[in-house]
């Protein structure tokens, strides 16, 4: 059959030549290839993919967002460890405070009582890590001075110190809200880790994808560009047999159009370059002013030698291990676990035991006593019966003792060192222990905030399933995916060791004479094709194995990425 078309063909370019004239229309002028030049492209620069990632992930703004994440979930932690810090206050106050007295028996001067007061108390409070207890320290001095002509101490050093504590006996006994703050910070730290992994490997996987576009529209390019050359060549070839009658114009028209559907496909090719560059400097610069974008980005890509592909079972192992996503749901989990747990927690009665221990302390000045109050009352019923008792001839009486002593305890009387000491000593203790109850009659809102918590909890289990679900699925259709492109790469690169040989073989007809111009156009078409599946199938294949890597969670060792390097860079 592809005989009979060959002769057919040459018969009726034969007769053509026969009957052409010199009134034929003149060939179509030929039409060389002009490229466009690219918009603010001044330079080239060649570039490889490890260059890439290093550069996407020290500009990336998703990156620098996630480390943001990890620095704000430190803080955090910090943050709730400070719940647990002692805090240092108190109070002071200085005061004078005059009195009127209408009374003789309040101890004023001229209808007057005044009293000045200098008073501290330094504080320590704060909640224990442990059993939720709560504690306040204080130690509290004043300085007493009043006017009071009765007073036995004037000024007056009072001083105390005392350590009350609260701890729960049932809510709050081994979990409360600042313990659960504190494991939910530590918590998301590993989460933020997690994450922080995530990200980058998604980031990673995008820029091998950008990367592999590039190398892919850029070799299309060059596809194309030696389709036009082809056509080209073969336009100039038929252009000599119409001028030596050999073959008829038709031929001539037959390759010019091929010419311009290759140029066409050159003017594509070119765009889908610029669009492919682009993308990838949007995610590799870090701000519009990098001189890379006025340069055009050669990759440097070159086969590269396929590794063992894992079995099923290898991959769902690693991927279930390694995937970041898995292990910050499976935190997740256990966050909504501690939630619960607080809820469930906080829905019990409250029943708390306190205790007061303290001391407390006194010392002053003694001062000697110019009136008795209790001889002052009675000191006209004492004169009557001591006058009777002298005519009775017995001893008068006397409320006096004879003494300006106050009479107050030796260890009273000092200064503020020895209230001190009082204190020291312990002389006047103070101990109170009592129990404090809460029960909410129902309790509706504490038990539904913890029938909520149980919900969330499962919700977030079922949430964790079905991502397993998903990585089971991501890691089958990655490894179909990589399998199938080896085949597919090997299958396109044999397709087009063929296609050039059936290329090469229709030529050589083609010169002998038992070919035809259509047959060679064919051919050529068979070959661009092929070059441009197996260019496709090249890329097809490192995307196929970054994806891969992205479900197993094997980017950053297949890319030789170290984390904490990327962190610290950020």
């Amino acid at each position: 059959m592809k005989q009979f078309v060959i002769a057919l063909s040459l018969a009726s370019a034969a007769a053509f030549a026969q009957e052409a004239s010199p009134a034929s229309p003149p060939l179509p002028p030929a039409v060389t290839l002009q490229i466009a030049p690219r918009i603010g492209i001044t330079g080239e620069a060649p570039i490889a993919l490890p260059d890439v990632i290093q550069a996407v992930l020290a500009n990336n703004r998703d990156i620098e967002v996630s480390h943001l994440a990890q620095r704000k979930a430190v803080l955090n932690l910090k943050a709730a460890r400070g719940y647990f810090d002692p805090v240092i206050g108190g109070s002071a106050h200085t005061m004078r405070q005059v009195t009127p007295v209408s009374s003789s028996l309040g101890g004023a001067t001229n209808g007057a009582l005044t009293q000045k007061e200098l008073y501290a108390d330094p504080q320590i409070s704060g909640n224990s890590p442990w059993l939720g207890t709560t504690y306040k320290l204080d130690f509290a001095s004043t300085r007493s001075n009043s006017s009071n002509t009765y007073n036995t101490l004037n000024p007056t050093y009072t001083t105390s110190a005392t350590a009350n504590f609260t701890q729960p006996l049932w809510s709050g006994l081994f979990f409360d809200q600042n313990r659960e703050r504190l494991k939910v910070a530590r918590k998301n730290i590993a989460q933020s880790d997690e994450q922080f992994r995530q990200r980058v490997i998604e980031t990673t996987t995008q820029a091998i994808h950008a990367y592999w576009e590039l190398d892919y529209a850029l070799r299309n390019l060059d596809v194309q560009i030696e389709a036009v050359r082809l056509a080209e060549q073969q336009d100039a070839s038929n252009r000599r047999q119409v001028e030596q009658g050999t073959q008829a114009p038709i031929d001539v028209i037959q390759t010019q159009t091929q010419m311009s559907t290759y140029q066409q496909n050159v003017f594509n090719a070119q765009q889908q370059v610029t669009k492919a560059e682009n993308s990838l400097k949007a995610l590799m610069l870090p701000n519009r002013g990098d001189p890379l974008w006025s340069v055009a980005l050669k990759t440097a890509s070159s086969p590269t030698e396929s590794s063992p592909i894992p079995t099923l079972e290898e991959a769902m192992q690693q991927a279930l291990a390694d995937r970041p996503d898995l292990k910050a749901g499976a935190i997740g989990v256990q966050v909504s676990g501690l939630d619960a747990r607080l809820a469930h927690e906080q829905a019990k009665p409250q029943v708390n035991l306190t205790a007061q221990l303290g001391v407390q302390g006194l010392s002053g000045r003694s001062v000697p006593q110019s009136s008795d109050l209790f001889g002052s009352l009675f000191a006209p019923l004492v004169t009557r019966i001591n006058d009777l008792s002298t005519l009775a001839g017995l001893a008068p009486i006397s409320l006096s003792s004879g003494s300006s002593s106050s009479g107050v305890p030796s260890f009273f009387v000092g200064g503020y060192d020895q209230s001190l000491g009082n204190l020291r000593d312990g002389r006047f203790p103070i101990v109170k222990v009592g129990v404090q109850m809460s029960w909410p009659i129902g309790n509706r809102t504490a038990r539904a905030q913890a029938a909520v918590a149980d919900a969330n909890k499962k919700q977030t289990i079922a949430q964790q399933q079905q991502l397993e679900m998903t990585v089971e699925s991501d890691v089958r259709n990655g490894l179909q995916q990589l399998i199938n492109a080896d085949l597919v790469l090997s299958a396109s690169h044999r397709a087009a060791i063929l296609a050039q040989q059936q290329y090469d073989s229709e030529q050589r007809q083609f010169k002998a004479g038992t070919s035809t111009v259509y047959l060679v156009l064919q051919r050529q078409n068979e070959l661009i094709s092929a070059k441009l599946r197996e260019i496709r199938a090249a890329a097809d294949r490192g995307e196929a194995e970054a994806d891969f890597d992205r479900a197993t969670a094997n980017t950053l060792r297949r890319q030789n990425i170290d984390i904490v390097a990327v962190s610290k860079k950020l």
